[in-house]
């Protein structure tokens, strides 16, 4: 199977699926720590795939999701975003209703 594929097989077998640098329990950049406190604000349970142990996911990820940046969270098959998007929506309420929605 591709990289490419496995991105894809990822992204479609995982409700919520963050790729961050790190882990959730050690991230390892700034963005990747506040888009975790975030999600484990809204009290999300979610897989995650840490793109520097993966430097082929690292460098295949952006053209599957058309997103430069990383973390990237994606909800249900989708793009939601990157740590800025996760937090205005964070500060808005809408993380937490797309993920209780998700989880439902």
């Amino acid at each position: 199977m591709s990289i490419e594929n496995e991105i894809k097989q990822q992204i479609e077998d995982n409700i919520i699926l963050l790729f961050m640098k790190g882990t959730p329990d050690h991230p390892q950049c700034g963005f990747s720590a506040r888009a975790v406190q975030a999600l484990k604000a809204c009290g999300a349970t979610f897989a995650f795939v840490d793109v520097l142990a993966e430097p082929e996911v690292r460098a295949t990820l952006p053209r599957v999701s058309n997103w430069p940046t990383f973390p990237q969270l994606f909800v249900k098959g989708e793009l939601v975003g990157g740590c800025d998007i996760m937090m205005e929506m964070y500060e808005s309420g809408e993380l937490q209703s797309l993920i209780k929605e998700a989880a439902a």
